[in-house]
């Protein structure tokens, strides 16, 4: 597999965008989980979605700038990392 500088630019610029909208939805607050984890959460996600979609060599849309593909990619590894982080957490509690 191999990642081109551009992927990677753009998987973090849809996850910007991605994390803000995620915060929201999961937290229904206007602010979701505040500024930096929003970002946080969108940056990890871009990048989990786009590995994911690399290696399954998933393609929906080829668009030479941010596409459709880009934010839906970004928006499900947003939710598995999310999901990750809620069974760490879990986890977490239990042993402490």
């Amino acid at each position: 597999m191999k990642l081109t500088l551009s992927e990677i630019i753009v998987w973090l610029a849809v996850g910007v965008l991605v994390g803000t909208l995620i915060g929201r939805l999961v937290t229904r607050q206007k602010a979701g989980f505040g500024v930096w984890k929003n970002l946080g959460v969108g940056l990890v996600g871009a990048l989990i979605g786009g590995v994911i979609f690399k290696l399954f060599k998933i393609e929906l849309f080829k668009d030479i700038a941010i596409s459709v593909h880009d934010i839906i990619a970004a928006a499900i590894g947003s939710v598995i990392f999310l999901i990750i982080l809620a069974f760490v957490r879990k986890r977490k509690s239990k042993t402490v």
